[in-house]
């Protein structure tokens, strides 16, 4: 009699644990499931709602990629669903990639339509200079131009700047200074340098006039 309970009890705890592996197995094929099937979502989304909920789409991203892969360890030795996961991950890689392009130009497009930007481009050509204050284009042949650019804009448009554009106009100034200074080492013939000289003469009273004077009429403005 006392066999037959043993067996019995046996019999029901090897039938428990049966049971239990069973049900971690259909949860971890649900996990790849859900995993899956929200992948597959991305994919059908509109581009600019993507854009747009990309933070929340990340987050939720991480969450069903971890449940994902902790179903892989119920799921030993199932080459189907790591390989409905890999499939998976490689649409979302893509979909990463295809978003961090598209919010790239997107912020170029932003920059580009700056006030800023658009000074820029008037004092040294249309993206000549951007965010990176990059020079290096700037070389010996093309140095005067560039200065005679950059002193006939700031003559054409001194009366319309304001204090701000005259803050942004003396540091790119700067920065093309800074350039001079390697390119005086790289061939600047003596006739270019003293006709950037004259024109560094020409801006300099230039820029410390208007600057003040825009600072006035934005004080005065202020007291109106």
């Amino acid at each position: 009699m006392k066999t037959r309970e043993i067996l019995l009890g046996v019999a029901v705890i090897a039938l428990g644990f049966s049971s239990c592996k069973d049900e971690k197995k259909i949860q971890a094929e649900k996990s790849v499931e859900t995993y899956v099937v929200y992948v597959d979502s991305l994919g059908k989304m509109d581009s600019v709602a993507t854009i747009e909920n990309w933070e929340s789409i990340q987050s939720t991203y991480e969450l069903r990629n971890a449940e994902a892969e902790a179903a892989l360890a119920d799921l030993k030795d199932d080459i189907k669903a790591q390989e409905r996961i890999n499939e998976s991950r490689a649409k979302y890689e893509e979909l990463k990639a295809r978003m961090d392009a598209e919010a790239e130009a997107r912020n170029k497009a932003i920059v580009a339509d700056s006030p800023k930007q658009r000074l820029r481009n008037a004092l040294f050509g249309v993206g000549k200079v951007g965010d990176d204050m990059n020079f290096n284009w700037v070389n010996a042949k093309n140095i005067l131009s560039v200065y005679q650019l950059f002193v006939d804009t700031a003559q054409k448009n001194k009366d319309s700047y304001s204090r701000e554009d005259w803050d942004e106009v003396k540091l790119m100034y700067e920065a093309l200074d800074s350039r001079k200074n390697t390119v005086e080492n790289e061939g600047l013939t003596s006739s270019d340098n003293g006709k950037i000289a004259s024109l560094k003469l020409k801006f300099a009273p230039m820029y410390t006039l208007n600057r003040m004077g825009a600072k006035s009429s934005e004080m005065a403005n202020a007291k109106k």
